[in-house]
């Protein structure tokens, strides 16, 4: 690839267009474009070869041809234009073309790595218009290159340009977030029976009066706020509003305070039930290998991306890095990982892992079902949640070594581009080569600890899928004990993130926790009691991630049944964790569940947030705890509006919301032909360090929640990735359907007799209420592939591991004190065989 046809998107630094206006400095330096507005005919300029130019009537015209794949494909630009540090510049040109088009305006290095000082995304018309960018360098360049790439469209088309100008001593970009009114709320729904609580930016220091109005603009509810002072997060003077005693559903809702008025929200129960299901469906759009069915998704069909048909390179037989090993693996599907055509391990382990673990956690309330999610394996009598699963966990199989190689049953860290992609760029479209990169300690922890959960979960539905999983747990587990070094460079960064994790003590713990309650083998029991992060203080205040997965196995050890000794101090530290978690929720004014050292914002900080509230879930199942469910909802707010930006995190969700995050194809911003990220799509969001050069340019000096804007190039604060988007479904799940308080019951589940292809069980359900139970029905779930084959004094019925039991006419009434028994026979399988400890009475749960 030349000089002129290669950029380097990550390293990208977008700015906004606007319309042309006179230089507001005083004294402007000198031009550094030469001939910019073509008197002298086309000198200095260049243009690919693919294309020519010509004057036309004073402007510079060049016919583009269509069939091109990349905007780089096709180029006009000038070399050697001088940049000197720190200088502010204005950079501004007229344009046109016919028929309309968006184009890429670049001031950038012009060698390898490409950065991009200046990159506009102009979309330009018949009519012409004039479009200016400011931008400040970074460096001093005697040979930058001012380039216009012009390619990536389908059908040929005319472009014309005049004025090119670049000069220096412009003002520098003073950029102002538009944060909408200082009430700030979730714009998106609170529960009728839920905490209701917002924030008020003012100078004010005493409380003021607020009003609750409706949709009618009748005042329904009123108060005082509550000073809050000085909030670092955000360096704003703020107060609490606690509007909660409110109840009555409806639309349209506004809370006034200080001269100011809230965006509209809802106030009704169906929201989260919504936002689970969509942001589930994201996945589906995310997938590679596969043809995106427009008729599944209107608006987001794509052909297949990496099924090995030119221009793709992959990922039918992709080869490892030069070097790294003499075989190909076909590793064909799974999702692509973020905005990028990467495909990691460690991000699909605890991505996959999370949606497995929202549908383990509801199995027995049967929140999740077949067909609910519109792919193309809807209805094959598999929960569509498991079938999205099985995408990626497919994949992730397809990354271990082979046997017979070195490092046979580790896994492959990632797989992805030879070089950096531009945007936007459709995944069907990449042309580079596809590489396998080395083995990895971590990559392989993650696939034991995936592989063993899908083996037990899958097992009601596919008892070969569940063997090779648990084959393949076994094979990796055994692999990473013998290489328990073998980390990700961290200098593995091109094409691809390198995700590079040097302690995998927590991935040790995660991997072994799952192998255990899959198997109950003594083995791994004996390796998660000797795990350090076992009894340790795991909760960090800044959540955890894919580096960090320790809390993964600990809460999966005290929510998924087993015989582990001590198990109930197990659940006691989730309640310590969600405990410290609501301490900073309540600390915080704007009521985040966050309290990262230092006060500075991790990449990503959006799902870290998530991830805490998970903590938070988890508790409520366990202890029955209001408080635990009333910190997740609060959490929502901030995810959904009420924050700093006054603005929605998740794509469709509220009056403003995120919309243009990073992604080379849903690249509205940039190609208006393409679509924009799918409802339900998460932001990562505020991120302190604001890595790339758009956040770099407008938001330096940022507060932490200010370290955020909605810019396709801003990959730093704006990105979306399959492990940002599984909190979001987990939590959303869990507020789908969260378990109510603990009815007056007792269940009482015994197993009368073993044999090695069955077993007799009993089941009693005693009364502890003050009133008659009036029919009844009562649901569990087996931990495997155990079903039940004949019962008695009851009507029982099975649907994968779920297991409902019905009342009979003469025994559907239970007194207060009193009991029924029924019993059934069970066909074995393979695995642990713990009692279910989640007995549901009529949707509440027993003791």
């Amino acid at each position: 690839m030349t000089r002129r046809l290669a950029v380097v998107a990550a390293l990208a630094l977008a700015a906004l267009s606007a319309p042309l206006a006179p230089p507001a400095a005083a004294d402007p330096g000198p031009e550094q474009i030469v001939n910019g507005g073509f008197d002298g005919g086309t000198a200095p300029w260049w243009h690919t070869p693919n294309t020519s130019f010509e004057v036309d009537d004073g402007r510079l015209c060049a016919d583009i041809p269509g069939g091109t794949a990349n905007p780089w494909d096709v180029i006009i630009g000038q070399d050697d234009v001088a940049l000197v540090r720190d200088e502010t510049y204005a950079y501004s040109f007229t344009a046109s073309a016919v028929p309309a088009a968006t184009v890429r305006a670049l001031v950038q290095l012009p060698v390898d790595p490409y950065t991009q000082y200046v990159a506009g995304n102009p979309q330009l018309g018949a009519s012409g218009g004039a479009h200016s960018f400011t931008f400040t360098s970074p460096v001093d360049l005697p040979n930058a290159q001012v380039a216009f790439q012009l390619g990536g469209r389908a059908e040929p088309w005319r472009f014309c340009v005049d004025d090119v100008s670049l000069t220096g001593g412009a003002p520098p970009d003073v950029y102002e977030p538009d944060t909408g009114p200082r009430v700030r709320v979730n714009m998106s729904a609170y529960l009728p029976d839920g905490p209701k609580n917002a924030t008020l930016v003012t100078e004010r220091t005493e409380p003021v009066d607020w009003r609750l109005k409706d949709a009618g603009g009748d005042t329904v509810a009123s108060g005082t706020t509550r000073p809050r002072g000085l909030d670092q997060s955000s360096g704003q003077n703020v107060h609490s509003i606690d509007f909660g005693a409110h109840d009555e559903p409806g639309t349209g809702y506004t809370l006034e305070a200080d001269g100011d008025t809230s965006r509209p929200f809802d106030i009704g129960g169906n929201l989260y039930e919504t936002l689970r299901t969509d942001a589930l469906k994201f996945y589906y759009t995310q997938r590679s290998g596969i043809e995106i069915r427009d008729d599944l998704r209107p608006g987001y069909g794509r052909p297949a991306g990496h099924v090995g048909v030119a221009p793709n390179r992959g990922d039918v037989e992709v080869p490892c890095q030069p070097g790294g090993c003499d075989y190909t693996l076909d590793v064909r599907g799974g999702w692509y990982d973020a905005g990028d055509h990467g495909k990691y391990v460690v991000n699909g382990g605890i991505s996959v892992h999370q949606l497995m673990s929202a549908f383990e956690r509801a199995k027995a309330t049967g929140l999740f079902e077949d067909g609910e999610l519109a792919i193309p394996e809807s209805g094959n009598g598999v929960p569509d949640v498991l079938d999205e699963a099985r995408w990626e966990q497919e994949f992730l199989l397809s990354m271990q070594v082979p046997d017979g190689e070195p490092y046979a049953g580790m896994a492959h860290h990632k797989i992805h581009d030879a070089q950096w992609t531009g945007l936007p760029l459709l995944p069907h479209l990449d042309p580079q080569p596809r590489e396998l990169h080395p083995p990895s300690t971590a990559a392989t922890l993650n696939l034991a600890a995936t592989a063993a959960q899908a083996a037990r979960l899958f097992a009601p539905y596919d008892a070969a899928f569940a063997a090779r999983n648990l084959a393949a747990a076994r094979k990796a587990w055994a692999a990473a004990r013998a290489n328990p070094a073998r980390y990700a460079s961290p200098d593995d960064g091109v094409g691809g993130g390198p995700y590079n994790d040097d302690n995998v003590t927590d991935e040790f713990y995660w991997a072994a926790a799952e192998l255990y309650l899959t198997t109950g083998e003594k083995a791994f029991r004996d390796q998660v009691l000797a795990s350090p992060h076992h009894t340790g203080d795991i909760w960090r205040a800044s959540g955890f991630d894919w580096g960090y997965t320790a809390p993964l196995g600990r809460l999966q050890l005290a929510t998924v049944p087993s015989d582990l000794p001590g198990r109930d101090a197990v659940r006691a530290s989730v309640l310590a964790g969600a405990d410290r978690y609501l301490a900073a929720q309540r600390a915080h004014p704007y009521g985040l569940p966050y309290a990262p050292e230092g006060n500075s914002y991790a990449w990503g900080s959006n799902n870290l947030i998530l991830n805490n509230m998970v903590v938070m879930a988890v508790a409520h199942d366990l202890s029955g705890d209001r408080k635990y469910l009333d910190g997740v909802l609060e959490g929502m707010d901030y995810i959904l509006g009420r924050n700093a930006l006054n603005q929605s995190y998740v794509t469709g969700y509220g009056e403003v919301a995120s919309r243009n995050q990073h992604s080379r194809w849903y690249a509205r911003q940039l190609d208006p032909d393409l679509p924009g990220p799918p409802r339900g799509t998460l932001a990562g969001g505020p991120n302190s360090a604001i890595q790339d050069p758009v956040a770099q340019r407008l938001l330096r000096g940022c507060a932490p929640q200010f370290c955020y804007v909605d810019d396709i190039e801003s990959w730093a604060t704006n990105e979306l990735t399959i492990n940002w988007n599984s909190p979001l479904a987990w939590v959303s799940a869990f507020l789908a359907a969260p378990l109510p308080a603990p009815s007056g019951c007792l269940v009482t589940y015994t197993k009368h007799a073993r044999w090695p292809s069955g077993f007799n069980a009993q089941v009693t359900i005693k009364n502890t209420g003050a009133e008659t139970v009036d029919g009844w029905t009562l649901r569990w779930s087996f931990l495997g592939g155990r079903r039940v084959t004949e019962h008695w004094s009851a009507e029982v019925t099975q649907s994968g591991a779920a297991v409902t039991a019905r009342n009979l006419p003469w025994n559907r009434e239970i007194p207060p004190g009193g009991a029924v028994t029924f019993g059934f026979l069970g066909a074995n399988a393979p695995g642990a065989d713990p009692a279910p400890d989640l007995f549901l009475l009529d949707g509440a749960p027993c003791r």
